[in-house]
């Protein structure tokens, strides 16, 4: 499954995955990532939830290989539960013309791993041209 979070800056995405990540790391099983574009939230969010922090990463510079990224991520570890994108449209040149490709991407590998995306996007549902929503659940 792939959740959205939208809306512009200043709309309040970023705390409520703050809390929607440290709550579910308190009664998870397995793993939980968090990727933010830097390490600012560190210290918002548990110990128990692993941050990768995409400044550390210059080199991965458009949605495929952020895609390669993610399986990278998944090859490493197969108790992730749930992975957390955080302002996807700061990370690797993202572009709203992207964003459509880039979901449909991830529900096939949420479907394939049976892990949870929840990605937060900085633009209202109407600039999202080629999203097709009811293949999502949004949050807000």
């Amino acid at each position: 499954m792939v959740k959205l979070l939208i809306g512009h800056k200043g709309s309040g995405k970023t705390k409520q995955m703050i809390d929607l990540a440290n709550n579910q790391a308190q009664d998870s099983n397995g793993s939980v990532i968090y990727i933010n574009k830097n390490s600012r939230l560190m210290l918002d969010l548990s110990y128990k939830i692993r941050v990768i922090c995409m400044e550390d990463f210059p080199e991965i510079t458009n949605s495929d290989e952020y895609i390669g990224f993610l399986y990278g991520i998944i090859s490493l570890d197969s108790d992730i539960e749930t992975i957390y994108i955080d302002s996807i449209l700061k990370h690797a040149n993202f572009q709203l013309e992207d964003i459509p490709g880039f979901l449909t991407r991830l529900k096939d590998i949420s479907e394939h791993y049976d892990i949870e995306f929840i990605v937060s996007l900085s633009a209202d549902k109407e600039e999202m041209i080629g999203v097709d929503f009811s293949n999502y659940e949004v949050l807000n």
